[in-house]
């Protein structure tokens, strides 16, 4: 293992704060060693612990916003299942089905700028049911909240707003013209005032830079965000993006090591794009990883839940359900 890195994790382990030049280097380190160092910081600041969650699609498609990325968006001709905010019949037999497979994190997430007013009131309404009558924890991901809004949400038993940044400030013009990235870090003020729990992270293989990746790391550490959600791009047929190249695993893993090393005591959470990987992420489960979302995506397949399970346990991992993020 080269000085620097040897360094620069023992000063992390003693509660050091890794600046811009430091990652900028780390981006050249031997990738093995790097995933190790990563790794035992994880092991230092979050012991064995293993976060776990799943989400519902409650509204797909038709989105307002042209983010390059995705297959919701109006602007993009994808083949994907359009449907309006399901009934609360659905969203219980959904939810009901989750806990049965004991994963008690459970996020609705639905799609457009936000949910108008009845549609709003009509989810919020029954998650306060939900919540009333089985035992787990409700996140949601609603585009842009206003205080009301998480006023609401609150009231209604949810514990965590999720609103990914995606990329950097800087890089956020080059997939969205329709909405600012002011709009996302005013969400994020929004439900911290009402005392939500926050989880923000990216999509990469955008065409961004390891400048920009690590830019995004640092704005999440300066949010104080604990659950970073790490998306692999899945090039999706009709958007922008449909010629990217997936990322690697080597580039994946370096990706989750320099965000355990900027974020030493966060989750940092597999999402998205997981199932391109050939091990379905094991590696970056060793390279400072902690937390994962399971099951399906949002309009593509995940990872066999029970595979994935044994994968992480015989990691070492300790699983938890907890219904804490």
């Amino acid at each position: 293992m080269d000085e620097f890195l040897s360094e620069l994790t023992s000063k992390v382990l003693n509660g050091y704060s890794v600046s811009r030049d430091d990652a900028l280097a780390l981006t050249l380190t031997d990738i093995d060693g790097l995933s190790a160092c990563a790794d035992e910081i994880r092991s230092h600041f979050c012991g064995s612990s293993f976060s776990v969650c799943s989400i519902v699609n409650v509204k797909s498609g038709l989105c307002s916003e042209d983010c390059s990325f995705c297959s919701q968006s109006i602007f993009y001709d994808t083949a994907i299942s359009i449907y309006p905010l399901l009934n609360d019949s659905l969203l219980e037999n959904y939810t009901r089905g989750l806990i049965g497979k004991n994963l008690r994190r459970i996020g609705y997430v639905s799609s457009g700028r936000r949910l108008c007013g009845d549609e709003f009131e009509s989810l919020t309404s029954c998650i306060e049911k939900l919540c009333e009558e089985y035992d787990y924890g409700a996140c949601v991901s609603l585009g842009f909240l206003t205080e009301s809004m998480c006023e609401s949400l609150k009231a209604c038993n949810v514990s965590c707003v999720h609103c990914n940044l995606e990329t950097s400030e800087k890089y956020f013009k080059n997939i969205c013209s329709t909405h600012e990235y002011g709009d996302k870090l005013k969400t994020i003020r929004n439900a911290r005032q009402y005392a939500l729990n926050v989880c923000s992270g990216g999509i990469f293989g955008l065409g961004e830079s390891w400048e920009d990746r690590i830019e995004l790391a640092l704005t999440l550490r300066s949010l104080n965000i604990t659950s970073i959600p790490i998306n692999i791009l899945n090039p999706i047929r009709g958007t922008p993006l449909a010629d990217n190249d997936v990322i690697s695993n080597d580039e994946l893993c370096r990706i989750v090591a320099l965000y355990r090393f900027i974020n030493p005591e966060s989750y940092i959470r597999l999402a998205g794009g997981r199932l391109l990987l050939e091990d379905n992420g094991r590696r970056a489960f060793q390279s400072g990883a902690n937390a994962a979302i399971m099951g399906d995506m949002l309009t593509t397949s995940g990872v066999d839940l029970e595979e994935d399970l044994s994968m992480i346990r015989s990691l070492g991992y300790h699983v938890s359900f907890d219904v804490e993020v």
